[in-house]
């Protein structure tokens, strides 16, 4: 297997997995009518990188790397992974995660991300978990699955190097979970009572 930088004529090889994936509707919160231009943009142009997995010129996967937010969260990159239906089981989806903690660290990133992995997605999850990544929170109802109704999404995280100043994000702990940035705004401007 090769993992190599997508470019844009890779695109058309890739589109029938994406198009698959977002069709189906059990695993990412894409339009599922996005047009191919619309996808390659998302997919390709929007990342910091883009990758692929191929084997003997055949498509594989791919995936994309990007800075999870800006100014002070840019220290956290987030992925996400799409594998062909006909490589599934392979260890494709594992040899891409591998591939892109080791550019997250190449590209100075001190952790990973995951922001809604679809708690019904159980291999997924339990790939996420056996690569190191911790659930640290969760998302009720937040996706809405085509046979499931509404699951929720799992918040997952992993540190890709230790944290290199005091001022840096401290590890995990019971008692400090991490919380979505949708949700940052809500927990902070919340009236307080007068006690």
């Amino acid at each position: 297997m090769n993992i190599r930088r997508m470019h844009a004529d890779d695109f058309p090889a890739f589109w029938p997995t994406f198009h698959h994936i977002i069709q189906a509707q059990d695993s990412y919160a894409y339009d599922p009518h996005l047009s191919e231009a619309q996808a390659r943009a998302l997919w390709c142009e929007l990342p910091q990188e883009t990758w692929l997995a191929e084997e003997d010129g055949v498509l594989l996967g791919s995936y994309f790397i990007k800075p999870n937010a800006a100014g002070p969260g840019g220290h956290v990159c987030n992925c996400g992974y799409m594998v062909a239906p006909a490589a599934r089981g392979k260890g494709v989806a594992a040899a891409l995660c591998a591939h892109s903690q080791q550019r997250g660290r190449e590209l100075g990133y001190l952790a990973m991300q995951f922001n809604a992995v679809v708690a019904s997605n159980s291999v997924a999850v339990a790939l996420w978990k056996k690569l190191g990544f911790a659930e640290v929170g969760r998302v009720p109802g937040a996706y809405r699955h085509p046979s499931l109704g509404l699951v929720d999404c799992l918040i997952m995280h992993q540190w890709l190097q230790a944290p290199v100043a005091a001022a840096a994000a401290k590890p995990l702990t019971a008692s400090a979970p991490l919380i979505a940035r949708k949700n940052i705004e809500a927990v902070v401007s919340r009236k307080r009572k007068n006690s």
